[in-house]
């Protein structure tokens, strides 16, 4: 009899509830080129990375805000706070690879490869409220004005 393997039939535990994802799969920019303007806006808030995207003037930039509207769209539908919200996890991965030829002179050939990506957007409620107080600053500031007064 075949031992069983107590960390695979362990029960798997539910994802964080707090976290909200958006992909956009075989997207036709090379991976290395979505990279370079994604990491601007990981770790950030998620509507002051709407901003920086809707600036910049790469067309990943174009193809990443699509994907982040769409992660803070899923987060609303399932009742986080707009205003709360970061960007907690952005990825670009390779896609499949589509494989062309150009002809060259004496009868040889050169490889194009035509990259895809796959982005993956992860966006989490944070404690902080972007673009205002959180409810925690609100309380302290009470507190500090009825000591003075």
């Amino acid at each position: 009899m075949a031992k069983v393997d107590s960390k695979k039939t362990a029960t798997q535990v539910a994802p964080d509830p707090r976290k909200v994802r958006s992909v956009t799969k075989h997207v036709r920019i090379a991976p290395r080129k979505l990279r370079l303007v994604i990491n601007t806006i990981r770790k950030r808030p998620a509507i002051e990375a709407v901003g920086m995207l809707s600036l910049m003037p790469q067309k990943g930039a174009r193809i990443a805000i699509k994907t982040l509207k769409s992660a803070i769209a899923n987060a609303k539908n399932l009742g986080l706070n707009e205003r709360r919200l970061v960007v907690s996890d952005i990825r670009a991965d390779g896609g499949p690879v589509m494989k062309r030829f150009i002809s060259r002179s004496m009868g040889r050939a050169n490889k194009i490869l035509k990259r895809t990506s796959h982005l993956t957007v992860v966006v989490s409620e944070g404690r902080k409220i972007w673009g205002g107080e959180s409810p925690e600053d609100v309380k302290s500031h009470k507190k500090k004005a009825a000591k003075v007064a």
